[in-house]
């Protein structure tokens, strides 16, 4: 089998090693799942150079989600060619991984990349909207890095439930894009998002999301109504946030931290399976979707990773462990 493994912390398309390995006979209750899809997220990225809010000892596996299909089963457990979700711990990027049977889920039949994607990015969009404001058909969000995957199923998740979205970005060629994806407002971030947003919107957004962090966390909170809630998920800026005393006292903002590590550890099996129950149902159904840009060989990793790093993607880079 083959393993991508990383033995130092740096540059991903740099320090990410594909090991060959010989699989161990499986354990009474164990799973051995062939590995079809496993998407490269900044979260993989972010951990491999070392900045993630956990680390593993090295040497470290990687790959925190992907989608698989039963190719062995020692004990009860699901029938052979049943596909489902690769469980944490990471290790996706692999052709096949070794797991507990007690859990697994079968998955029904849907597109296999939008599968693969299933765990980070719809749960973290889905939870966004879900766990920290109580939203109301008509309620205005606002969101940073709206052409993310994250901020694109935001808009997606949002939409179906009535609410009104307002997307900020960084750069104008991303505007008419977000608009054709059902955006209802889209603002160009900088010191006057505020009054763009007042001048703009009917009302006040009640929730920002921001996965940028910096001098656009501050420009956010003031795009608020009273008593809003700013949720920060991300750090694309690299900076760290800034709010003045007046916008916190005068206007009561929350803010609010969100880690779907941190979720996933502390929430309950039910609850977590009534979430990826619910997601799952969404993408087999089309509700939601994320774009693909590239699908490599896991031989191409090196060259996939590169791709994963670049800016200004229309879409995801995965990998097809077990060919395309």
């Amino acid at each position: 089998m083959k393993q991508a493994i990383y033995r130092t912390h740096g540059k991903a398309d740099q320090v990410v090693e594909l090991i060959d390995l010989d699989p161990r006979p499986l354990e009474l209750g164990e799973t051995r799942i062939k590995i079809l899809r496993a998407p490269i997220n900044p979260s993989d990225i972010i951990q491999i150079a070392g900045n993630y809010g956990s680390q593993p000892a090295l040497p470290a596996q990687i790959g925190l989600e992907g989608v698989g299909e039963v190719m062995e089963v020692h004990g009860s457990g699901l029938d052979i060619g049943t596909r489902v979700i690769v469980p944490n711990p990471p290790g996706a990027w692999a052709t096949e991984k070794t797991v507990p049977s007690a859990g697994l889920v079968p998955l029904p039949d849907a597109d296999l990349d939008q599968l693969a994607m299933l765990i980070v990015n719809p749960a973290t969009a889905y939870l966004l909207l879900t766990e920290f404001v109580d939203l109301v058909e008509g309620d205005w969000i606002i969101q940073s890095a709206a052409t993310s995957a994250v901020g694109q199923l935001v808009t997606q998740l949002a939409k179906a439930r009535g609410l009104k979205v307002a997307s900020v970005v960084r750069r104008k060629s991303a505007i008419e894009a977000l608009q054709a994806a059902g955006a209802d407002a889209v603002f160009m971030d900088g010191p006057d998002l505020a009054r763009q947003v007042a001048e703009g919107l009917d009302k006040a957004p009640v929730l920002a999301i921001d996965a940028v962090a910096g001098e656009t966390f501050s420009r956010l909170t003031d795009c608020l109504q009273e008593s809003g809630t700013i949720v920060l998920f991300g750090n694309l800026s690299g900076q760290n946030t800034c709010v003045p005393d007046q916008t916190v006292v005068f206007k009561d903002i929350t803010m609010r931290g969100f880690w779907l590590t941190q979720w996933l550890q502390t929430t309950s099996p039910e609850d977590i399976g009534r979430v990826f129950g619910e997601l799952t149902t969404l993408i087999a159904t089309g509700q939601i979707h994320s774009p693909v840009e590239r699908v490599y060989p896991i031989e191409d990793i090196h060259e996939a990773l590169s791709h994963a790093m670049r800016g200004n993607r229309s879409g995801k880079v995965l990998l097809a462990p077990n060919g395309l």
